[in-house]
């Protein structure tokens, strides 16, 4: 596996950024252990890595969903669109979040084979629709979100975060980003020889 952030764009170099986005990175860095390849992969336009960052941090932030439940959200919409990146990197997300190791695969490859609520359920259904095909996203799946117990904020808040995600899967692909090694292994039970 290539160690680049992406293959379809030079990724720049650190020290030739703005000062807020290597600053953004280094936190970044040090959160992680390592250097996730979405940052560098977004400097290749620092204004559009401000935007895309400040709007996941809104999103992150300032929620009526849980992370877990934001993280299935990204999981879902990534597997739909093909996000290599994505189903990745937020499926280790998703193990950590939501102590949960079989989820991510699950919801990667087909949410209907999960093992949910109805409520997330239901959520699912609807992220997959507005994701696959946004056209067809009317009053009743906002009903059905309403009848399992999401607020009107929740509900916008899924519709923001599939949203952005959308748009992050496009972008992911269409740079071809490639996803970290170390979030292959990350919430991942350690398995040991006997």
């Amino acid at each position: 596996m290539s160690d680049d952030p992406m293959t379809e764009f030079d990724v720049p170099d650190t020290d030739d950024l703005p000062e807020d986005v290597r600053e953004r990175i280094a936190e970044e860095t040090d959160q992680a252990g390592f250097r996730p390849n979405v940052f560098p992969a977004f400097a290749f336009k620092p204004s559009h890595f401000r935007a895309f960052f400040a709007y996941h941090d809104a999103l992150v932030d300032d929620s009526a969903l849980t992370r877990k439940e934001i993280e299935m959200i990204v999981v879902t919409t990534s597997g739909v669109n093909d996000c290599y990146y994505c189903i990745v990197t937020h499926g280790a997300l998703l193990r950590i979040y939501g102590d949960d190791p079989l989820l991510a695969d699950q919801l990667a490859a087909n949410h209907r084979a999960a093992d949910l609520s109805e409520r997330h359920r239901a959520m699912l259904d609807v992220v997959e629709t507005l994701t696959d095909a946004p056209g067809k996203v009317d009053s009743t799946d906002l009903d059905r979100l309403r009848e399992v117990g999401f607020s009107e904020e929740a509900i916008w808040d899924i519709a923001s975060v599939t949203a952005y995600y959308n748009l992050s899967n496009r972008m992911a692909n269409f740079a071809d980003m490639r996803p970290n090694e170390e979030f292959h292994t990350l919430g991942r039970p350690e398995t040991r020889d006997e």
